[in-house]
């Protein structure tokens, strides 16, 4: 896993995912970072206490296994995205109803082991992924949700999106612990 995939510059993903790449190392680690990171992410996971995993710190907010899961789904959508540019497919990608995805994931029936399976699955696939592609592909700028991006952004911005939901489950649940 020695293979460096530079920091985007800010000019390859949209402004909005700045939130999420203050979280990275921008030495060009991503592989490392997404390995540590599912290192980290399973122990963080299966450290919370069970009376916390179904806790919302407000009414309309979603539960800790809703968060875990939507963590999930944006992985898995975002490495969808960062392989069909690397493969220069054209296509504008649509953007994703993440409150109806959580909605539907049935998150808070399921176990938090069952949680943690499904976790590491998809981030031993996007490492994998992101493994096989070239500089080239790395480099390509496809547009989703009407925002350029380039297939290695795409990367960094999983790693930084589950970063910050971490950061955000340990203020807003766990603080009060």
């Amino acid at each position: 896993m020695n293979k460096v995939i530079p920091f985007p510059s800010k000019n390859e993903y949209p402004e909005y995912a700045e939130m999420y790449m203050k979280f990275l190392k921008k030495d060009g680690s991503l592989l490392k970072q997404m390995e540590e990171s599912l290192i980290k992410g399973k122990r963080f996971m299966t450290s919370i206490p069970s009376v916390k995993l179904d806790y919302r710190y407000m009414p309309n907010k979603w539960s800790v296994k809703e968060v875990l899961i939507h963590i999930i789904d944006d992985e898995r959508i975002y490495a969808y995205r960062a392989m069909a540019f690397a493969r220069n497919d054209k296509t504008e990608l649509p953007g994703f109803e993440e409150t109806e995805y959580v909605k539907y994931a049935n998150a808070n029936t399921r176990s938090i082991q069952s949680i943690v399976t499904e976790y590491e699955a998809v981030r031993r696939a996007t490492i994998a992924l992101f493994e096989s592609f070239s500089e080239e592909a790395l480099q390509r700028i496809g547009m989703a949700n009407r925002n350029k991006t380039s297939v290695r952004a795409l990367g960094y911005h999983i790693v930084g999106h589950e970063l910050h939901h971490f950061y955000v489950i340990r203020e807003k649940y766990l603080n009060n612990m």
